[in-house]
């Protein structure tokens, strides 16, 4: 029996994941996946937003939240793993995917892994590529500091680097709560999931592969997976599109709100268009 609200627990892959699950029973699935060192209520302005025309979901990645880190290391493909088991709990058969930073990295490698699973695909301030060394150096600099150090400095480190330099003069209680949220991620998943960053997989000559819709936002100021990294996938996946959020850094949601709901919404009826075209010529 299905269970709407927020923070709802379920256990999955010897874990328990919190969930936040809202709309209508028989609509279309969006499935939110948060970036690092994020959680799910990263997602609630969109969730509160869609939830009368959907059903939306928006669930803590192991480790973050109020989901627990479970005994395995971290790796991409655990985290797609812990993603279709959660589908398959909920009974969920197919779902739009939307993920920001490594959230979006987690769905691309869904849409190839499970390729029938997804009707569409939204990648938000996210890439196809692997670590550079120097990128590679600096996370694992990064979790020498953190074990040291704790975690307060690296917050402040990581918000320099998130946000637009309009943000920090407009969007002061949008930092604070991001920041909140890193700081109530447990040194222990950081490095974890700093880890599993370093270690992924180069996927981008996999794009050509995927064949469902899929939308592209960046951010017009995002340092971390700037411009060109979503030009990159938007070139590789046929028939993309790729939208420039401005006043926005790495975290677009929450930077440029009106903005990203306006993408969001206009692709979301585009696809169920296309979706309600093809059912309705394929019925005879």
């Amino acid at each position: 029996m299905r269970r709407i609200g927020n923070n709802i627990r379920i256990s999955i892959n010897k874990l328990t994941v919190s969930y936040n699950d809202h709309g209508p029973e028989d609509a279309p699935v969006i499935i939110f996946i948060h970036g690092f060192p994020f959680n799910k209520s990263m997602w609630d302005v969109q969730v509160d937003a869609l939830k009368d025309n959907y059903r939306v979901i928006a669930y803590d990645i192991r480790g973050h939240g109020n989901s627990d880190p479970g005994i395995d290391d971290f790796f991409i493909e655990l985290f797609v793993n812990d993603l279709l088991r959660l589908m398959e709990k909920l009974g969920i058969e197919k779902s739009i995917l939307c993920g920001l930073s490594l959230g979006g990295y987690i769905a691309l490698n869904a849409v190839l892994k499970f390729p029938k699973r997804f009707d569409a695909l939204i990648l938000n301030d996210t890439q196809c590529i692997a670590d550079t060394p120097e990128i590679k150096e600096n996370r694992c600099l990064a979790i020498i500091r953190i074990m040291k150090k704790g975690v307060e400095q690296y917050a402040d480190e990581s918000i320099i680097n998130l946000f637009a330099l309009q943000s920090f003069i407009k969007k002061q209680n949008v930092i604070t709560a991001v920041k909140e949220m890193i700081l109530n991620t447990p040194k222990q998943t950081l490095c974890n999931t700093l880890h599993a960053l370093a270690e992924r997989r180069d996927i981008c000559n996999q794009l050509q592969e995927i064949d469902i819709p899929v939308l592209i936002m960046v951010g017009k100021e995002d340092k971390i997976t700037p411009i060109a990294a979503a030009q990159q996938m938007h070139e590789k996946i046929r028939d993309s599109t790729l939208k420039i959020i401005p006043h926005a850094g790495h975290v677009t949601n929450l930077e440029n709100p009106t903005a990203f709901k306006f993408q969001l919404v206009k692709f979301l009826e585009l696809v169920g268009k296309k979706s309600f075209c093809l059912s309705d010529t394929g019925g005879n």
